[in-house]
Formats: C-alpha cells, sequence, structure tokens
C-alpha cells in the first residue's frame, strides 16, 4: 500500500527535524520525507499512489511506544487479552508496546514467549515486544534461560511487579543481560519497607487510616540497583519512578556517567496522594501516588532529561479486581488510552517542549529496547503516530478499547489525541 500524508508538522527527535513536510509510505517503509512530495511524485508516471490523506492542523511524528505495559494474556485473560491490548494501543497511538511478564504462567520460557507472539501476529495491530522474567516464576530464587528467551524474542528482562530482593541474583542478571545485549528493568521496591502498605506513607495515610509505603522503600531500591550497576560496569532501567529522592540519585548517577536509564508513568506527573481521600480504588496504583513535592521533581527529571522515558504502566484490571475494599483492591491504571492526552499536558505546561516529549514517548524507548524504531527516516518502519493536539475529548471508560475500565480519568476532559496510527504503513486505527 502507497500512501502520501501531507500539510502536517512533522517532528523526528532522531533527526532533529521539526517542519512542516510531506511523508511518502511504500512497502511498509518510510520512502521519502520532504517538501512538495506530490509534486515529484506526480510527474513520475509510474508512481501510483493509492491514497493521499491531507492532514493540515496534524502532527505526524515517530510511532509512539510503550515499554511498560501489561497485557495479562496467558492466564489473566477477563482482565485484558492480547488482541484487547493492542486494539487499546493502536486507539492511544502506541505502534509498539513492550509487555511484562507476569502472567500466568510467568513468561520465563521459550513456550510463552512464543506464545504470545503468536497471538500478536494474529491480532495485526500493534507491535508486540515481550519481556522476559529475570526469574523462575518471578520468585527471584533462581534466574531464567536468558539466552534461550531472546532466542524466542524477547526484548529486555524484568521481574516487574515483583522486586528482585536478592541482591546478588541481581547482580547475576545485569551481568548476563548485559553481556546479551538485554536491559534489566529494574521493579525497584524494597518489600521489607513497603509491606502492608496501601498508600504513599504521609499526611493523606495518617488522616486516611491507610498504612502508608515510604518513599525510601523505592529509593533504596534504586540506590543499590544503581550501585551494583556502578560496580559491575553493567546497565539497569529503573521503572517507574516515583519519588523526588529516587529522581535526586538517578540524576546523581548519571552525572557520574554510570548506564542508567529511567521511566515514569503519566500518573506520577498527573495525580498525587490527595486524591485517595475518595477511597477510590482507580487511585490505588504500586508504586504508591506521592506527595506535591514528589510531583514536582518527577516534572522536574523530565524537563533535565534525568527521566528518559514516559511509559503508561497499563495495568488493566476486572470489576472484581477493583470494586472491592480498599485494602484488597488490586495496584493498577488501564493507561494505553489516556497516556499521550496526560503527557500533552507537559507541553501546555512547558515542562517539555514537542521533540523533547516525542524522544520520551518513542526515541528513547526504542533506543533503550534496542528496537529498529523511533525514526522516521527514509527506510525506516513506516510506523506514524498522527495527533491532533487541539482536539478536545472526555475521557470515557465504556469506549476503552481495553477490558480494562479501571481509570481514575474517567469524565476528565483532554486535549490533544492520537488520530490517526499506521503501523508497517497500514492504518490500524482512525479516529478522525
Amino acid at each position: 500500500m502507497k500512501l502520501l500524508l501531507t500539510g502536517a508538522r512533522i517532528i523526528d527527535p532522531a533527526q532533529n527535524i521539526d517542519s512542516r513536510m510531506d511523508i511518502f509510505l511504500e512497502d511498509g517503509k518510510i520512502a521519502k520525507i520532504g517538501t512538495d512530495i506530490s509534486k515529484s511524485l506526480k510527474s513520475k508516471s509510474s508512481e501510483k499512489i493509492t491514497k493521499i490523506i491531507d492532514l493540515t492542523g496534524m502532527i505526524i511524528v515517530p510511532g509512539l511506544i510503550d515499554m511498560h505495559t501489561h497485557l495479562r494474556e496467558p492466564g489473566f485473560e477477563y482482565k485484558e487479552t492480547i488482541a484487547s491490548g493492542v486494539a487499546a494501543a493502536v486507539a492511544g497511538g502506541f505502534t509498539s508496546i513492550a509487555c511484562m511478564p507476569n502472567s500466568n504462567p510467568v513468561n520465563d520460557n521459550r513456550s510463552t514467549t512464543e506464545f504470545i507472539r503468536r497471538k500478536a501476529a494474529q491480532a495485526a495491530l500493534a507491535n508486540v515486544y515481550p519481556i522476559g522474567a529475570i526469574s523462575k516464576d518471578s520468585a527471584g530464587v533462581k534466574l531464567t534461560e536468558f539466552w534461550d528467551l531472546k532466542e524466542a524474542g524477547i526484548v529486555a528482562l524484568s521481574d516487574d511487579g515483583k522486586p528482585v530482593m536478592d541482591a546478588a541474583l541481581m547482580r547475576r542478571a545485569m551481568e548476563y543481560g548485559f553481556s546479551l545485549q538485554l536491559p534489566v528493568i529494574s521493579h525497584c521496591e524494597d518489600t521489607n519497607l513497603s509491606g502492608g502498605g496501601l498508600m504513599n506513607e504521609g499526611y493523606y495515610s495518617t488522616i486516611l487510616g491507610l498504612s502508608g509505603i515510604p518513599g525510601i522503600a523505592e529509593e533504596a531500591m534504586v540506590a543499590r540497583d544503581i550501585l551494583i550497576a556502578e560496580f559491575t560496569k553493567t546497565s539497569i532501567h529503573i521503572a517507574h519512578v516515583s519519588t523526588a529522592g529516587s529522581v535526586h540519585l538517578i540524576r546523581d548517577a548519571k552525572k557520574r556517567g554510570l548506564k542508567v536509564t529511567a521511566e515514569t508513568a503519566p500518573h506520577y506527573f498527573t495525580l498525587t496522594d490527595e486524591s485517595l481521600q475518595s477511597y477510590d480504588t482507580n487511585f490505588k496504583v504500586n508504586p504508591p501516588l506521592r506527595s506535591e513535592q514528589d510531583l514536582k521533581a518527577i516534572k522536574e527529571g523530565l524537563a533535565d532529561s534525568t527521566i528518559d522515558v514516559i511509559a503508561c504502566d497499563h495495568a488493566p484490571h476486572g470489576r472484581t479486581d477493583k470494586e472491592v475494599e480498599f485494602e484488597y483492591a488490586a495496584n493498577g491504571i488501564s493507561g494505553l488510552e489516556t497516556s499521550l492526552a496526560l503527557s500533552l499536558n507537559l507541553i501546555l505546561d512547558k515542562t517539555l517542549n514537542w521533540p523533547e516529549l516525542i524522544a520520551k514517548m518513542s526515541t528513547n524507548p526504542a533506543r533503550i529496547l534496542n528496537l529498529p524504531k523511533g525514526t522516521l527516516e527514509a527506510g525506516a518502519d513506516a510506523d506514524i503516530t498522527v495527533i491532533d493536539p487541539l482536539l478536545q475529548w472526555t475521557v470515557d471508560l465504556q469506549t476503552f478499547r481495553s477490558r480494562g475500565k479501571n481509570s481514575p480519568f474517567n469524565g476528565r476532559r483532554m486535549q490533544g489525541k492520537a488520530v490517526l496510527t499506521i503501523v508497517g504503513g497500514e492504518i490500524k486505527y482512525d479516529g478522525r
């Protein structure tokens, strides 16, 4: 299929492009990018364009990549299937997602990895890149077969959802993963400090009578993993950063030249623990929503590139997981379909500019995961997200493609939305 996209502002941080240009797609690849491509193509009788799309007023960016998604299948299909997850992804503007291994069975073996890839191919929407477990059953006792998992198709390693409490095991994981060019993604939580906690430890946990999770539960593990990376001369990626202390630790590590990267999620720069006064379980996440001071530190970390990536930590749940007493409710937000709009607020409040935001949602995730994505250069895969930056819309859980309707943003007015998602040169979502 041949597509010519005209009239839009094109932003590609990988090529330092921010200009009004045309882009021509052919055979699943980006064939040309430049000005007045339509005129040059019309002058060549051999070029037959099947479709010309005028995107005046829109912004074209490299396909968005979410490197922290939970697809739940196999084992928890009532929460989400791979098919419903990728449908939510393209509706949210994501052309590629990397899925965490905490399914049932855990993705700690070749057959589970191959199953995920096969189901994703059948859905034929977004690209799905499985993340393999660091340890067998994510139990933190014995390492998985990293090489076998890599051959099966994983792009990174993580026990996300469960921290690797054994420092020696984490050291070996980082050394072996680094030798195989498999990033290790750390869920930083000391369960001896967080155990039994339901929300951020502070003023609001006290007045609400809910047991708290102190920021040091995250920060102690961030510090440990940075020290291991420094000692072993390897790398580490810190998932879902939520505290000011973590931002300070990561900033210092980067200044010392360590191979440390980090991500945060939209809810950590949008909401605080004050939101939990309603006891609404849709606000219950792990790490928990933190204080206003932490939120400001997260924004500062994004602004100065201490935090490299915005990843939504899409965690869909069924009603039976959330519509229970706060103590028993599952953690997580169904985030793929609201992540972009929430992140666009960082442009509105001048925390980031457009190229910086797109780098954090496409170029940087591709670089960290070693994916051949995140750019619009000629010859690259034609994975493209088209954004209407002025579109006003209201979040409606009933229209979510995801099976997970657990979001605290229902009814929230948003500005900016992905209106066209193209994967491999084919239109997979059209919301114009």
